[in-house]
């Protein structure tokens, strides 16, 4: 088989060309694929430190350092007693409150090992190439939905921009420590007569913190999947009609229109 290099200008061109158009057609399949494997490689770094091989384990925790925080309060943990942890349990194997090292606490055996993702995140990132399959499925059914309107995925944005910017600003003028208003809800407490003891300070789970980061997270997932997934489905699928076409010399049908000259329209009418 000739290589790329070997093959004629315009051979390479029609090879370029019928590539561009596959990936047109697949390219649902290969996105979400890509996707998934990025959202789902955070899972695999626990699994790596359950089963021995630390140094995969860490390398999967320091490659995802740049798209989350990592703190291990508000993050899930696997092979462990507990899915999460406070911080004071957590402090109990691990003591500190600088955010630099509580990112680079990855577990225990006995705490177990947290995944590479925040609770967030896992909401978040993992969840719109799930709504992204679920899309596919619709579409597959012959039932594709349009793309929602921008002003409703800014309204779904909205709740995350808001939660994550208060649990920021709360971590920025009071450290994590938990005293901050976002970590005791003491706001929330006062509005609600604290009618459910347990559930307002802390980020483990059931607290209202970790509800509200998986429900702003799947909110947020959920517009950016059926604002963007359809968008760009349409525009592949309008560039592949348009394109195949020109690639492979097809005539495309055109509609017939009836047309009359009106000379013949003329002596219709006069011999009537």
């Amino acid at each position: 088989m000739q290589s790329i290099r070997q093959l004629p200008s315009n051979a390479r061109v029609l090879w370029a060309d019928r590539l561009v158009l596959g990936f047109m057609r697949h390219w649902l399949a290969l996105v979400l694929a890509a996707m998934l494997f990025f959202v789902l490689l955070p899972f695999a770094a626990p699994l790596a430190m359950h089963a021995g091989w630390e140094p995969l384990g860490i390398l999967l925790y320091k490659l995802y350092a740049p798209f989350c925080h990592q703190l291990p309060q508000r993050s899930w943990f696997l092979f462990g007693q507990k899915l999460t942890y406070r911080l004071d349990e957590i402090a109990q194997v691990y003591p500190s409150a600088d955010p630099l090292r509580l990112r680079a606490f990855y577990g225990t055996p006995a705490l177990g090992w947290k995944v590479a993702w925040s609770d967030r995140m896992i909401s978040f990132y993992a969840m719109i190439p799930v709504f992204g399959l679920l899309y596919a499925a619709l579409r597959r059914a012959g039932r594709p939905p349009r793309p929602i309107a921008w002003r409703l995925l800014l309204v779904l944005l909205l709740p995350l921009a808001l939660d994550g910017g208060s649990h920021a600003l709360s971590d920025l003028l009071y450290g994590v420590s938990g005293g901050g208003f976002r970590d005791t809800n003491a706001w929330l407490a006062w509005l609600t007569h604290s009618a459910w003891p347990g559930f307002y300070a802390g980020d483990h789970f059931g607290t209202f913190n970790w509800w509200l980061r998986l429900i702003t997270g799947l909110l947020a997932a959920w517009g950016v999947a059926f604002c963007a997934f359809p968008w760009v489905d349409g525009l592949m699928r309008a560039e592949y009609r348009r394109f195949r076409p020109q690639l492979f010399g097809e005539v495309v049908p055109q509609p017939i229109t009836p047309v009359r000259r009106p000379e013949l329209l003329q002596s219709h009418y006069k011999e009537k």
